[in-house]
């Protein structure tokens, strides 16, 4: 059998599959014993995004793809087969896209994930030691979350009487964009909050913040049965639904993303919600939470923190929650108030076109919002800790039991 090496990708204009032999013919014809040995990389899967330019024997010159965002971002996700017992370097040539500790990488098909570190990281490029028996291995930026990984969430929480599964509204290639009500659902709540994810689709850490958030409100602890007798919650995990399963960025889409979009309402999910919430709030919607990932490195990027916007009492609303949240708080991702972002400061100033508007900015203006704001919760690294799908779920549940006694005062 030919010993052929190949890789599998999404081109624009090209072959979306390349077969390449990187030796010479000779070595391409050489007989062995076991069945044909292909090196496949591609995306073809929810979530995946890469370009590969070329392999030239162990090193594959590649970049994200960025398709219709404005300017450069740095989301990506591809999977690698047929390179078992190799060593291969993977260079991005457009920019700088590996993270604060390396790639993540799964080596179950994406069901986990490890940061692969910096020791791995030269310049722009990761290199890896496949495994003799791998099968298939999958690098990311950060750490992914489609909607199969929602899918078994929810599955483990049904059947549940403070649960409600629906949908918001079919996307615009066809999808159910879901929409879940949570807690007191029996009667009319004392309170209702709005919980929003993924207006970028790449900024995957945060669905697993929103996962802790729900498993604490669903869950048998007090502060749980108080925020499910007291509150409820309306709830869209991926607001760019498409997105997220395209393996977009998301971010900065032209003409413009969905963060951008509550004045306008060009996408189906924004529309549908601004349609929804005024009357599902009956004047008692308190607070509304926009859960999102910074950028991929420096000071700012590392720390987690609330967004401002110029609406005075807004702002105190903010931090009289984070000093809240940071009093309550129990797991390894801590937060601090004082790095908060007011408005005005980096690159908080509200600049943009005046036609554009953020999902904060409209529901700071709903009837009876105390505090709405943008949360950022880094890919990778807070405040020199690690960033695991399980520390993000913690940090979410402390959300939940700082809303527990904001709410409450």
């Amino acid at each position: 059998m030919k010993i052929v090496e190949s890789w599998n990708v999404k081109l624009v204009g090209a072959l979306a599959a390349l077969v390449l032999s990187p030796a010479p013919c000779a070595r391409a014809m050489q007989v062995v014993e076991q069945a044909e040995i292909t090196l496949a990389i591609d995306a073809d899967f929810p979530g995946g995004n890469i370009q590969v330019e070329r392999v030239t024997g162990n090193v594959v010159d590649l970049h994200q793809d960025l398709r219709d965002t404005a300017g450069d971002w740095f989301y990506w996700y591809f999977r690698v087969r047929g390179a078992a017992g190799r060593t291969l370097t993977f260079h991005f040539t457009q920019s700088n896209v590996i993270g604060v500790r390396g790639p993540a990488v799964s080596r179950d098909q994406g069901m986990t994930w490890q940061w692969l570190g910096t020791s791995s990281v030269t310049g722009t490029s990761f290199t890896y030691e496949f495994p003799a028996q791998a099968a298939e291995i999958r690098f990311a930026f950060g750490i992914p979350y489609v909607q199969e990984d929602l899918r078994k969430f929810l599955a483990r929480h049904q059947p549940d009487s403070a649960l409600r599964i629906e949908s918001l509204c079919e996307s615009a290639q066809g999808r159910q964009v879901e929409m879940l009500h949570v807690g007191q659902l029996q009667r009319e709540p004392d309170h209702r909050v709005l919980l929003t994810a993924r207006h970028h689709a790449c900024e995957a850490l945060a669905s697993y913040v929103l996962e802790g958030l729900l498993e604490t409100v669903l869950a048998d602890e007090s502060a749980g049965a108080w925020l499910r007798e007291h509150v409820e919650f309306l709830v869209v995990p991926f607001v760019d639904k498409d997105g997220v399963e395209a393996g977009d960025q998301g971010k900065n889409r032209r003409p413009h993303d969905h963060n951008r979009d509550y004045r306008q309402r060009i996408y189906p999910s924004v529309k549908a919600l601004t349609n929804l919430v005024p009357a599902w709030s009956g004047g008692k919607l308190r607070v509304a939470l926009d859960l999102h990932c910074p950028h991929i490195r420096g000071p700012q990027n590392e720390v987690v923190y609330c967004v401002g916007g110029p609406n005075a009492e807004n702002w105190r609303q903010i931090m009289q929650f984070g000093r809240t949240l940071e009093s309550v708080q129990a797991g390894p991702l801590k937060y601090r108030a004082e790095d908060n972002l007011p408005f005005g400061k980096s690159w908080n100033t509200g600049s943009g076109h005046p036609s554009l508007q953020s999902f904060s900015a409209w529901a700071v203006e709903l009837p009876g919002v105390k505090l709405a704001t943008t949360i950022e919760t880094p890919y990778a690294n807070v405040s020199g800790t690690e960033v695991t799908a399980d520390a993000a779920r913690s940090f979410g549940r402390d959300l939940a039991h700082a809303l527990r006694s904001y709410l409450e005062r």
